[in-house]
């Protein structure tokens, strides 16, 4: 590898692990720390809990990418993470790695060798994290909801475009591998296989509380609750609303709490909403009506919404439904037929949505008709290619391009989500500035957009305020 010239390296990794080549002629040396050896993009993985795990082991296997630090409030899921990589670079024949593993992000961000950081926190701390990475100039890869709510994916979108890092969001169902019916789906209706496109139905099922109801109780020595609680007010801790402390694969109780995620709506329909604007052309826009009614978990440990029904008017004339009732997935309804998308049997939790019956006809790709599925013709639109969501973010930061998810669009994803989620709470027809991303004429869902902070240590109007972006 020392024989390689930088741009080589790169070169040659995208080629192997892609099987396409899409980088220009030359490689900004600004792309990589000083001291990145080999020129490989040095990384910290920040969170490491079930998602985290995943996002850092995802990007361990392109050899473009070198993980050089981690860090968690929780010792515990810190040592794990910490041990994974080292034991992976141990297995690729090194010895002495090096991986630092911290307790303070902000320690990662003032390392000068660190080029980009993933963000794989809980949805509350997406945006602190990740506009202080930006503010730093690191690339960032961020899960997806992108952030909490929509006045903080306004913010982080300013930072990384002002600080020019390059942003991928864990909308992974963007990418060819392991979920193509998105991809092709949107494709076949961006293309217009459907003829007019008039509705799409989409089904991201309901959170059900997983064990007995959880109470008050003292806070394990390894983790940080005090700091980990960040903008939201302070609270008794309780297992049951944060991780379990037996494992990093269990599903975490704060998914469930609105303090800290609005629920189902921006935990699948992240997924689901994303594929839908970008299949109808409407992924740098938004509805313009938002008519939403939902029930919502009735004590004060488990808070957020249950059974629902949206429907949301977009600029285009078609409407979108989203119902809990409905199989999960993306239904595209049109003036020719049909066409169906979704994950396939895959159950990663046990309150995730329903799976579609194991029969023929009922696969992760389906239509009214064969032919709305036939190939691509030429002439036809195609997505940027991107076999590994992983992979697409890294060539992005080496090429200085955005990637297939980036934040304009991200941004717009989850102002949907979250709108809908006003709805759902003040139970009435909300009108959406999608320009001005605002609501019309309605001073109380606009304060809904955000929320105060408990300190003005986690409050993102500060930190851009103090790095002029307010």
């Amino acid at each position: 590898m020392n024989n390689l010239t930088r741009r080589e390296f790169v070169r040659n990794s995208l080629l192997g692990g892609a099987g396409i080549l899409v980088l220009p002629n030359l490689i900004r040396s600004s792309a990589f720390g000083a001291n990145a050896p080999s020129k490989k993009i040095n990384i910290a993985q920040i969170g490491c809990g079930r998602m985290g795990s995943g996002d850092m082991t995802g990007t361990l296997a392109h050899p473009m990418a070198r993980v050089v630090a981690v860090c968690d409030l929780d010792s515990r899921r810190l040592a794990i993470a910490r041990d994974t990589v080292v034991k992976f670079y141990e297995k690729q024949g090194e010895s002495n790695v090096d991986v630092k593993a911290y307790h303070d992000f902000h320690e990662v961000l003032a390392r000068k060798d660190i080029d980009a950081v993933i963000v794989s926190t809980p949805d509350h701390w997406h945006a602190l994290v990740a506009i202080q990475a930006a503010l730093a100039g690191k690339h960032l890869y961020v899960q997806k909801p992108i952030t909490y709510g929509i006045a903080e994916a306004i913010a982080l979108r300013k930072a990384v475009r002002a600080k020019k890092v390059i942003l991928q969001t864990g909308s992974q169902q963007r990418s060819e591998k392991p979920y193509p019916a998105f991809r092709q789906a949107s494709e076949l209706v961006r293309n217009g296989r459907l003829g007019k496109l008039r509705v799409v139905r989409i089904g991201v099922g309901v959170d059900k509380p997983s064990g007995k109801k959880p109470a008050p109780m003292p806070v394990p020595p390894n983790f940080d609750y005090a700091r980990w609680l960040g903008p939201v007010a302070e609270q008794p801790y309780m297992e049951g609303r944060v991780h379990p402390q037996d494992s990093i694969g269990g599903r975490p109780g704060w998914i469930t709490t609105e303090d800290f995620g609005l629920g189902m709506i921006t935990n699948w329909g992240a997924h689901h909403i994303d594929i839908a604007q970008w299949a109808m052309g409407m992924e740098l826009s938004g509805p313009t009506t938002i008519d939403a009614k939902a029930g919502f978990m009735k004590d004060d440990v488990w808070t957020v919404h249950r059974d629902y029904h949206i429907e949301l008017m977009y600029p285009n004339g078609v409407q979108v439904i989203l119902d809990d009732k409905f199989e999960n997935g993306l239904r595209f309804e049109g003036d020719a037929g049909w066409i169906f998308c979704q994950r396939g049997r895959e159950k990663v939790t046990a309150s995730d949505p329903n799976l579609p019956p194991d029969e023929p006809g009922k696969g992760p790709l389906r239509a009214s008709e064969p032919k709305l599925l036939a190939p691509m013709e030429k002439g036809e639109k195609r997505w940027m290619a991107s076999p590994n969501h992983y992979l697409n973010w890294l060539e992005g930061i080496a090429a200085n391009r955005d990637p297939i998810a980036p934040v304009d669009q991200a941004v717009k994803s989850v102002q949907t989500c979250s709108a809908a989620w006003i709805g759902m709470k003040l139970g009435r027809k909300l009108t959406w500035d999608a320009a001005k991303e605002s609501f019309v004429g309605d001073e109380q869902a606009n304060a809904m957009r955000g929320r105060p902070a408990r300190s003005k240590e986690y409050d993102i109007n500060v930190v851009m305020k103090n790095a002029g972006l307010a």
